[in-house]
């Protein structure tokens, strides 16, 4: 009885170091005899008892690290604290067992001066306006680095960059200043715009005055010109009428001497005419003068 349960514990213990589960996204690196024998992919591995033993279980996923804040001095001398994450990815596990005794390490010390030496080539304010040129240059040398090491920096980034306070406090009131700077701008901009505006306006006003000025002047023109063209239509009328009727009753020069004074008389009467009495007919007036009354008696 005591010999088949010691029986059975001997194969459990013989079974349990021989079948060996590897998850998904994992492999094991096996060992024969102190030797690199194989990587175990997902999946059912059997081994050797005894003879072999898994080495390490390496992660396929994307990994993520932590680079601790790290105290670099810029290239005009200002000591800042940059707090880095590091994104990789393991593409050779026997790489990353055997090259190095410690991947993690690795990276992480790599990182660290290599942060120094990108942040101490410049200066305070290129720090904060170039964070995706530090990942970049991170990334790149990171990754030839770690190629050796069987492993893939995908992204390098940047989570914080803490000036001292005094900078921080100057780099506030700078900010401070430029915002009111560009308020003043603004301000002053809008107050021109404004300016223009309304000078814009004063302008076509005065534009629309001149020329309804001008109509109404040239409408009261074009409205007398036609009044005065009427009154010496109408006088010329005037005169044709008496002049035919002169004609008809068959007179005597004496009467359509007369007559005719008479016409330019009323004629004369408009402010707009002017009359012209040829030289000869002044001879005559004086006895036109008579005859007239004689008329009118």
């Amino acid at each position: 009885m005591w010999f088949l349960l010691i029986l059975i514990a001997i194969i459990a213990i013989i079974a349990f170091k021989t079948i060996k589960i590897v998850r998904q996204s994992e492999v094991y690196i096996i060992e024969r005899l102190g030797k690199f024998y194989k990587i175990a992919d997902a999946g059912l591995t059997i081994i050797i008892p005894f003879f072999d033993h898994v080495r390490s279980v390496v992660s396929l996923k994307q990994q993520t690290m932590d680079i601790p804040p790290q105290g670099v001095i810029t290239k005009d001398n200002v000591t800042i604290t940059i707090d880095t994450v590091v994104f990789y990815k393991v593409t050779d596990p026997a790489k990353a067992v055997y090259e190095i005794q410690s991947l993690k390490k690795g990276i992480e010390y790599l990182a660290i001066t290599t942060i120094r030496d990108i942040i101490g080539k410049m200066d305070l304010d290129e720090t904060f306006s170039s964070r995706d040129g530090i990942n970049n240059q991170l990334r790149v040398v990171l990754d030839e680095a770690t190629d050796r090491w069987g492993c893939k920096i995908d992204r390098v980034e940047i989570k914080d960059i803490t000036p001292p306070a005094d900078i921080r406090d100057a780099m506030e009131k700078e900010m401070n200043a430029e915002r009111n700077k560009r308020a003043l701008i603004l301000e002053s901009e809008a107050q021109r715009q404004s300016a223009i505006m309304i000078a814009e306006g004063k302008k076509q006003a005065a534009i629309l005055e001149a020329e309804a000025d001008k109509e109404s002047r040239i409408t009261r023109a074009a409205g007398e010109a036609q009044a005065i063209k009427e009154v010496a239509d109408a006088k010329a009328k005037e005169i044709q009428m008496v002049y035919e009727a002169i004609k008809n009753s068959n007179p005597d020069d004496k009467l359509v001497q007369l007559k005719s004074l008479e016409a330019l008389e009323k004629v004369a009467e408009g402010e707009a005419n002017k009359i012209f009495i040829p030289f000869e007919a002044t001879s005559t007036l004086s006895s036109l003068g008579t005859i007239k009354e004689v008329f009118k008696n």
